[in-house]
């Protein structure tokens, strides 16, 4: 017999476990797939370090039992700034056990729509069917490749995401491209692994100020109050009121979200300035292979040859990536750009299709860029699932009463013929 689910969760990061906490809070039968911060353990290098503070990484349940906090009591971990990546792999796999005990780490081949409900294939063959699906698939699927670099051989181009190590690059010249937090420090882990490397970068890099988050006065935490994202009024109000972003006309929500540029965290400078060529404010003209190696040409009329370009050019959502979506089931999607329309609850235009993360980003606004997004994300998720429920209770049982007084009309019409 086929398994039914309440909900299936496409997912095991930070989104997935949140949200299916939550639906799990309230009681519902639910299924999760995908590898368990698969993103964090197998596709972030090692030796990388977190640009937010622990207080602003928690993943989320409904009883707040299972916090950063918690864990670094429990776990005898010290808090700090910035956090290792492997504290905060340790605090996911740590939370996974404690509030998604049942995680099915089995990818999700193909997602269809049949009989009013969802039927989930299985990697392994496996089938199931569910009313609800919560799409919490990460970035991974959307890693943004400019063109220019596509037509490369792939022992010469990769995108950050390829990479949980540095060490095969020791000894070879690596070009990154971009200038936000993953390319300035991918490229300080580069050189670290003995790279010879050159940053190039569209825009200055921007350099955050120095942390001091816990030192401010507070004349500095009224002109900016701390907030998960970062600290000022801005980031407070989206974090205060996660769901206001989504009532701005949609032509507005893309610039403020156009203009939200990563910034470069103070504790990179001395691990990059004097060790890694930064050319900022210059694109690559023009790229070819030659010889075994990359000859570029910078727009400022520099060459450099090298041996690999990392891409550190970030993600852009394509719904048409997920190919596991069953492509009738893409057709029926309502989509802008590429991206699915939603709901105030994070629902499709496909009833039960909900999706979290940065698919929800051209909705939410930057706050679910970061897993300081996730509470959000999966409270109402979890409420617009559950009001669902609920109705659907309430209906059923009038319906079914419905049918049996008419049965029993049609019986006593019967009896009196």
């Amino acid at each position: 017999m086929t398994p039914c689910y309440d909900a299936v969760v496409v997912g095991a990061g930070p989104y997935g476990l949140s949200t299916a906490a939550h639906l799990l809070g309230r009681g519902l039968n639910v299924a999760v797939f995908g590898r368990t911060l698969e993103l964090w353990r197998e596709r972030m290098p090692k030796g990388m370090w977190l640009r937010s503070h622990w207080w602003a990484t928690n993943l989320s349940d409904p009883r707040k039992a299972y916090g950063f906090g918690q864990f670094f009591e429990e776990a005898g971990y010290a808090k700090g700034h910035p956090v290792p990546l492997e504290t905060f792999i340790n605090y996911g796999l740590w939370f996974q056990r404690r509030a998604v005990p049942n995680v099915d780490e089995t990818y999700v081949a193909s997602i269809e729509r049949r009989d009013g409900q969802f039927a989930i294939t299985l990697e392994d063959g496996r089938e199931v069917t569910s009313r609800v699906v919560v799409m919490a698939i990460g970035p991974y699927h959307f890693a943004h490749r400019p063109e220019q670099y596509n037509e490369l051989p792939a022992e010469f181009v990769s995108h950050s995401s390829d990479h949980s190590d540095f060490k095969r690059f020791e000894g070879q010249d690596v070009v990154v491209i971009g200038g936000g937090q993953s390319a300035i420090e991918y490229a300080a882990l580069l050189h670290e692994a003995g790279a010879a490397v050159q940053v190039v970068s569209r825009r200055r890099i921007s350099w955050l100020a120095p942390d001091r988050m816990d030192a401010r006065s507070i004349l500095e935490r009224i002109r900016a109050p701390r907030a998960t994202i970062a600290a000022g009024w801005d980031n407070w109000v989206l974090d205060r009121m996660p769901y206001f972003f989504y009532r701005f006309p949609q032509a507005w929500k893309d610039a403020y979200n156009r203009q939200y540029h990563s910034g470069a965290s103070d504790w990179l400078r001395d691990r990059v300035i004097g060790k890694v060529r930064l050319r900022e404010a210059q694109t690559v003209a023009n790229l070819a292979v030659r010889e075994g190696k990359l000859d570029a040409t910078i727009s400022d009329g520099a060459k450099l040859r090298a041996d690999h370009v990392m891409l550190a050019t970030g993600y852009k959502v394509d719904v048409n990536r997920l190919k596991m979506i069953h492509p009738a089931l893409r057709r029926e999607l309502k989509t802008d750009v590429a991206v699915p329309i939603l709901s105030h609850g994070f629902e499709s235009s496909i009833p039960g299709l909900y999706f979290v993360g940065l698919t929800s980003l051209r909705a939410f606004g930057p706050l679910f860029r970061f897993v300081a997004g996730c509470t959000a994300a999966a409270h109402r998720v979890a409420s617009s699932v559950g009001r669902t429920r609920v109705a659907r209770a309430r209906t059923t049982p009038r319906r079914a009463t419905v049918a049996n007084a008419a049965a029993g009309e049609r019986q006593r019409a019967r009896q009196e013929a």
